[in-house]
């Protein structure tokens, strides 16, 4: 058991393990993820009601987008701006999501309300287009849980896919919320109130931080009766300049950074939105 123990809060190299998909695949998981995303109070998965639809309404009017426009929603969840932006006239709206339950639900709102928007199952870190955008979106910080060989990968596709004058809009953690982590360890029984399994289980979250990347790991080990199974969630957090060395090599650049996606003024906080364009 002390072997075991220390496996199991053992501080793993950085970016060394990837399981998000598991959120996605696992079907009681991805019910769970769904709810969250539909709870229109809380911002567990998705923003408030409010804020996606105050940020809708600003992106559209802050880059003229109209029925001749094209956008797409990378990681769309059930669909909460692309149906919004498809509501305010947008032409082409396109949505991408890795769970099956999310776009499901999605395109029977959309077909529920006479809404033309096209979505994707699958990892959008694979997808193509031939055709390009006016605006991409990729929202709730989902930037921050992938790898720099990932983002390097999705900075390469949205460099692709970009009209000339399109713009992309993100937003991320900032190092003024990695600087108030800290390690720490918990274990409880079905801890998040059963989320991660239908049955009984035992639940062991270790927080770690790598100061010199400004990265955050939330790994939990999950004890049931008949398995053990691991689950890491990686948070890079930014500064604007190291957005823009990244961005630099696919001939992208920061335009413009703001408190949020609602064209919030930039303010010390915890998260920070950039707006992204050709260099």
């Amino acid at each position: 058991m002390f072997k075991e123990l220390n496996a199991a809060t053992a501080k793993p190299t950085i970016w060394s393990e990837y399981t998000a998909d598991v959120l996605w695949t696992d079907r009681h998981i991805a019910e769970q993820m769904l709810a969250y995303h539909l709870n229109p109070e809380i911002d567990a998965a998705s923003r408030s009601t409010g804020f996606i639809s105050d940020s809708v309404s600003w992106l559209v009017s802050e880059f003229d987008l109209d029925e001749g426009s094209k956008t797409i929603d990378f990681g769309c969840g059930p669909g909460l701006y692309t149906q919004r932006f498809k509501d305010a006239g947008i032409g082409t709206v396109v949505g991408l999501d890795f769970s099956e339950n999310s776009i499901s639900y999605a395109q029977q709102k959309a077909k529920a309300s006479n809404l033309a928007i096209e979505y994707h199952l699958g990892n959008y870190l694979e997808y193509s287009d031939p055709r390009t955008f006016d605006l991409i979106t990729l929202v709730m910080c989902d930037l921050c849980a992938l790898s720099p060989s990932q983002r390097f990968t999705l900075f390469a596709k949205f460099k692709s896919i970009l009209k000339p004058e399109g713009v992309i809009a993100l937003d991320v953690y900032t190092e003024s919320r990695f600087t108030d982590l800290t390690e720490d360890l918990n274990v409880e029984k079905n801890a998040m109130n059963g989320f991660w399994s239908q049955e009984e289980y035992w639940c062991i979250k270790s927080s770690f931080t790598y100061d010199s990347d400004l990265v955050a790991l939330d790994k939990y080990v999950i004890y049931e009766e008949q398995r053990e199974w691991e689950i890491y969630n990686w948070l890079q957090h930014f500064t604007v300049e190291m957005l823009d060395t990244e961005l630099d090599p696919h001939g992208l650049e920061v335009q413009t950074s703001y408190n949020d996606l609602r064209g919030t003024p930039l303010a010390d906080g915890s998260e920070m939105a950039v707006i992204i364009s050709h260099a």
